[in-house]
């Protein structure tokens, strides 16, 4: 994965047929990013695998799942929570949500962004996806250590300047 990628390690056999199709072209895909608070106002990151980079938990919107559905399921693969979904923080789009991948596909996310939660479980990387859980102050988020996407969506959603 580039280093400005935050999501979707594995691809969905959905887009995986997509591309059988269409090959590198561009895909304009619907994504969800969520992003829980606990008590305290800090934030819920993880870091993934492939960049070593601290993202929001999220990922691509599968055929017939609702984006509420989505951002739960990524919840519980990538840091092994359930959330209570909270308002919707934005629908984000547009140049920096454009990911080339290594294979040369080209993707554009449209960004569903979720308050949330954790209902239960204790977060954890699931070691797939994702190699570590981390709660963050919003004043202390770690854009040093971000890709451009996860900037972007932080700046976007109104927390200062995503560090760009």
């Amino acid at each position: 994965m580039p280093s400005d990628s935050f999501w979707d390690v594995a691809i969905s056999p959905f887009v995986k047929r997509l591309r059988e199709r269409v090959g590198n072209e561009l895909l304009v895909l619907p994504s969800v990013s969520v992003i829980p608070r606990d008590p305290e106002g800090r934030l819920l990151l993880v870091q993934i695998i492939d960049t070593g980079n601290w993202a929001t938990i999220g990922g691509a919107v599968e055929p017939d799942e609702s984006p509420q559905a989505a951002a739960c399921r990524k919840a519980e693969e990538e840091a092994g929570v359930t959330l209570q979904l909270g308002s919707v923080l934005g629908v984000l789009g547009g140049p920096e949500y454009r990911v080339t991948y290594p294979n040369g596909d080209k993707t554009a996310y449209v960004v569903t962004v979720f308050g949330a939660t954790v209902q239960s479980g204790t977060p954890k990387p699931d070691h797939e996806e994702t190699s570590d859980v981390g709660w963050f102050a919003p004043e202390q988020l770690p854009f040093d250590r971000m890709g451009r996407l996860a900037k972007a969506l932080f700046r976007d959603i109104g927390f200062g300047n995503g560090g760009i």
